[in-house]
């Protein structure tokens, strides 16, 4: 017997194991370098542009994306530049 597969999309950023991202302001991008000092964005850790992370976003090469983690300890904020893939 042959299964078929559900045509039902998924979308990942929704499931309840994938970290919240979202994209930051130009403004809150300006406030991020200064605050860490960084003289480029090719400093920041890197995010390509089709990570299923990223769906629905509407990002575009050079946005940063804050990603939010849950942990037993807290909450984690971790920042990454998006690139071309």
């Amino acid at each position: 017997m042959v299964k078929k597969r559900s045509s039902k999309k998924i979308i990942v950023g929704k499931h309840e194991l994938i970290p919240k991202h979202s994209k930051i302001s130009d403004k809150e991008k300006k406030q991020l370098i200064e605050k860490y000092r960084v003289n480029s964005l090719k400093e920041f850790p890197k995010i390509i542009k089709n990570d299923p992370g990223l769906q629905g976003l509407n990002t575009k090469v050079g946005d940063i994306v804050k990603i939010i983690r849950q942990s037993s300890n807290g909450e984690y904020v971790y920042y990454r530049v998006v690139v071309s893939g």
